[in-house]
């Protein structure tokens, strides 16, 4: 196995060699335990729903995504900023799983596993090419594997993008170690490549750049130096073909990476805007983003050894924190970022320090996205930096305290390195049970979070839907209580409301989401409400208008096409009505949505069309005269 490492110790080879016969057959053999740890750890994820997280956004109620990988879906993901994010080849993974698989939750998630047992091995297969040390990488990539803050990345499917960035990010660093060792345009240009698609899958491996120049000081050794023993060293490294380069060529290198880097930053922020994810300096300010960037690194180095009490959203403050927190979480990071720039001998300590400080930088909050504080999935690439500077340091500390007796070092090591992998592969197990359905994953994230509005709304969201609107309700009370100016609470109370009969109430809420929210989505849904409680007090100019606001900002809404439907058979304009309740069954086909169809195509005339239609519905309506009710009343203005 070649070293890029020219002060690397040499390997323990007595028991080792014995068991293993060849590094070719040690390497196969520990990359078959990487994949087998990650299907045992994950294996929970077989029996896991899709959520009222993003999941319907990315999934379940996506046409594009739905109708598979069509020339249509190609197109349609090159070109949008749904979800308020730039990530075509992460839209086509999805489309791809549902050509596959259809929308059955089991395999999308175990193919999000396949792809984070991929992402382990490829961080060995990296680590040992560039510093020749085995075993270590394999410890690394296995808290990689099997660390409880990655289960948000690989048991969220919507979250695929996370997983699916970083695996070409890891083939990008494995490309840059080729390149390094004999530099030329082609080795270059499969870098520039490859991140381009860890880019067209998910930004956050925008810093590549900056982490690249980490390795070249750490384990590549490629940064010029004065040292005669460094030099020395190098010289003497036969498996490095080219000469260390000074630090400004190096950055120079970088900059068809950086234009990269630079021009998905752009796009992001475009997405991000245009989908109202960016938050207003009005709701964090610039002091606040900072207190909580600062705050959250040392939130995350807790997580890092401590990983219990994970949940999907930590909920941003809206006031500053305790003045002792911060001038506590500064020092911790200060004096962590003292400690190994005073420690050049161990090269990694800065490398790994520098990379988990650089790698959050886009996800940190200073441009806050969401409404989250910080986030498990942030910390999937981030962590590797972590991971390698303490798999490193403890393991340096060991060999050269247990220098003397081989034999009890390797067992020393063995036992503990087993012991804290199995710990985290126990917590992982039970953490991916929390993301098996959505009561379980909402109740328990509010049973370990304050004031966690989103939590409630989401909750709320999905106990409307199975019909306990009296729970919902009190959720999205709850919801208001935390933030009076919450979006989708009102939007929740206002449906209640109308629900009830109070239309005027209803209004108000309406409202209220539809002047203020940035998501086109939301101001959509409050303009259709608002269209048909118009509708119910008689008003159908306003009606008419609100409804077709709504389809402005949503066409492929099927609410407000009834709607419309239902207001030109009120005025007597039958084929309008027709053309209207056809296009929404086109776009969301329901037996209520047929029943209306076949009354106005009735009306009009055409009985045996008509009749045909009615029969369909007998055949496929789950409850036919309750869908018969509910025609009934829609067409009487209720």
């Amino acid at each position: 196995m070649s070293h890029l490492s020219p002060s690397a110790p040499p390997q323990p080879t007595v028991a080792p060699a014995r068991l293993f016969f060849s590094p070719e057959k040690r390497t196969f053999l520990f990359s078959l335990l990487l994949i087998a740890g990650v299907l045992a750890a994950y294996s929970p994820v077989a029996h896991n729903g899709f959520l009222n997280y993003d999941d319907d956004t990315y999934i379940t109620i996506n046409p594009h995504v739905k109708a598979g990988l069509t020339r249509q879906t190609a197109k349609w993901a090159f070109t949008t900023y749904d979800a308020a994010n730039y990530h075509p080849l992460t839209w086509l993974s999805h489309a791809l799983d549902c050509e596959l698989f259809g929308v059955d939750p089991a395999a999308h998630h175990e193919v999000s596993v396949l792809l984070h047992a991929a992402c382990a091995v490829l961080l060995f297969l990296l680590l040992q090419s560039a510093t020749g040390f085995p075993w270590r990488s394999l410890f690394v990539a296995a808290l990689f594997a099997l660390h409880p803050i990655n289960v948000e990345s690989v048991a969220w499917a919507a979250e695929r993008k996370n997983v699916l960035s970083t695996l070409f990010f890891l083939l990008a660093l494995h490309a840059y170690v080729w390149y390094a060792r004999r530099p030329d345009l082609r080795r270059y240009a499969l870098v520039v490549l490859i991140f381009a698609l860890g880019l067209l899958s998910k930004p956050q491996v925008i810093t590549l750049p900056f982490l690249l120049l980490l390795l070249d000081y750490w384990p590549l050794r490629r940064v010029l130096s004065s040292d005669a023993a460094y030099s020395n060293a190098f010289s003497s490294n036969a498996t490095i073909s080219a000469p260390p380069r000074s630090l400004i060529w190096l950055i120079a290198e970088k900059i068809p990476l950086l234009v990269l880097s630079v021009a998905s930053a752009i796009i992001t922020m475009k997405a991000q805007r245009a989908g109202g994810a960016v938050q207003t300096l009005s709701l964090y300010s610039p002091l606040l983003r900072l207190e909580t960037a600062v705050i959250a690194y040392v939130r995350y180095l807790d997580k890092a050894f401590w990983p219990v009490n994970l949940v999907a959203l930590y909920p941003h403050p809206t006031s500053l924190y305790p003045l002792w927190q911060v001038i506590a979480a500064t020092l911790l990071l200060i004096c962590v970022t003292a400690a190994v720039l005073l420690a050049p001998s161990r090269r990694y300590l800065a490398v790994g320090w520098f990379w988990f400080l650089i790698a959050f930088v886009p996800m940190i909050g200073l441009v806050q996205v969401g409404s989250q504080a910080l986030a498990d999935r942030y910390a999937y690439i981030p962590f590797i930096g972590l991971f390698t500077m303490l798999t490193w340091l403890v393991s340096d500390v060991v060999e050269t305290r247990l220098a003397a007796n081989s034999r009890n070092r390797l067992i020393w090591l063995f036992i503990s390195a087993s012991a804290i992998l199995i710990a985290v592969a126990v917590l992982t197990y039970v953490q991916v049970g929390y993301w098996r359905d959505i009561p379980t994953f909402w109740t328990r994230t509010l049973a370990l979070t304050e004031n966690n509005y989103i939590a409630h709304d989401t909750l709320a969201e999905y106990l409307s839907e199975a019909g306990d609107t009296e729970a919902a309700a009190a959720h999205f009370r709850a919801s208001l209580a935390i933030r009076p100016d919450d979006l989708p609470a009102n939007l929740g109370l206002g449906t209640y409301d109308h629900a009830h009969g109070h239309l005027q109430s209803a209004i108000e809420r309406y409202w209220i989401v539809a002047l203020n929210a940035a998501d086109a989505g939301l101001r959509a849904a409050a303009y259709g409400n608002l269209g048909s409680a118009y509708r119910q007090l008689g008003d159908l100019g306003k009606a008419k208008q609100c409804f077709e606001r709504s389809l402005a900002l949503a066409p492929t809404r099927s609410m407000p096409m009834i709607g419309l439907g239902l207001i030109a058979r009120q005025n007597a304009d039958l084929p309008e009505a027709v053309r209207q309740f056809s296009h929404a069954m086109a776009v969301e086909p329901t037996d209520v949505g047929y029943l209306l169809l076949a009354q106005a195509l009735q009306e009009e005339g055409h009985s045996d069309e008509a009749e045909a239609i009615n029969e369909k519905v007998a055949r496929f309506s789950p409850n036919l005269a309750e869908a018969k009710r509910s025609s009934q009343s829609l067409l009487e203005g209720k």
